[in-house]
């Protein structure tokens, strides 16, 4: 099975088409990210050339979505492998047929469905995720949407001032935040992992705020006290509507974003309605700062 090498460098300028792409068509969503990709089927993407222009697209858009697929679960999982390698999330179980492939359930009687705060997906690794892929199986009538956040412009649109400070800072970001009763394991670091404030995308070589509201605590050398008014300043600018996306699910929908570059949230208003996704993650490596 081919993998698409990543580290060729590649623009990601907000509002500029930078890519002709001959396997699909692509429709921007938004002006801060976001794409819709057509007339293509998933299952038949063994070419390189294809592999490299759906890359291409998400390092562009940062978030592609692809409508009316029919994946069953290895192949999402044959398909993420293109992109790297597969984590398996060990505090919460995957299927049996297909243990990558992490299902995301809510239920007709669930008072409170799948949800949390805005964030992104493993943070909390010492090698924090390249991205994730969500597939949707069963989705509510409406609502359940997916929002999805530009980190470049959350970074960019700030002072100058405020930008070098931040880019001498790290934080730590921790899983059990909110989930005191996690067992130990090699992947939970014991005092969370530290990552740059300012990390750099190893494929556009372009400067990016890493913290989100879910996973980080406080900046390191830091007291949690200390680091709350800035930290609450950071979350709040970073999910501003005019650094969004939105995307409504249907059935058949996977959408495909990068974790170095985005945060996302998850809407919590269908009650008593079913929501079943199945999710793939791809392994990540250490964030790093420009030199």
């Amino acid at each position: 099975m081919p993998q698409i090498t990543t580290n060729d460098p590649i623009s990601s300028d907000r509002g500029t088409r930078l890519n002709n792409y001959n396997h699909f068509s692509v429709q921007p969503i938004c002006g801060a990210l976001g794409a819709e990709i057509s007339d293509i089927d998933l299952t038949n993407i063994e070419e390189e050339s294809c592999l490299r222009e759906i890359h291409d697209a998400l390092m562009e858009y940062q978030v592609i979505a692809f409508r009316d697929q029919r994946l069953a679960p290895q192949q999402l999982v044959d398909i993420g492998r293109h992109f790297g390698d597969l984590n398996i999330n060990p505090f919460v179980e995957g299927l049996e047929e297909a243990p990558e492939v992490m299902p995301i359930r809510s239920e007709e009687n669930h008072e409170k469905q799948f949800t949390g705060l805005w964030h992104s997906d493993l943070s909390w690794h010492k090698n924090p995720s390249l991205g994730s892929l969500l597939y949707a199986v069963d989705v509510p009538v409406s609502g359940g949407d997916t929002l999805f956040a530009n980190m470049y412009l959350a970074l960019s649109t700030l002072s100058s001032g405020l930008q070098e400070m931040l880019r001498g800072l790290d934080a730590v970001h921790c899983l059990d935040r909110f989930n005191a009763d996690l067992p130990r394991h090699e992947d939970l670091a014991p005092d969370g992992a530290i990552h740059p404030v300012v990390r750099i995308h190893p494929v556009t070589r372009k400067e990016i705020l890493f913290v989100n509201e879910y996973f980080t605590t406080r900046f390191d050398n830091m007291t949690e006290s200390e680091s709350a008014p800035l930290l609450k300043y950071l979350f709040e600018n970073s999910v501003r509507p005019d650094f969004t996306c939105r995307i409504k699910w249907q059935p058949g929908t996977l959408v495909f974003w990068d974790n170095r570059c985005t945060l996302h949230y998850a809407t919590n208003d269908y009650p008593g309605q079913r929501r079943l996704m199945h999710r793939i993650t791809i392994n990540g490596d250490s964030p790093g700062r420009l030199l």
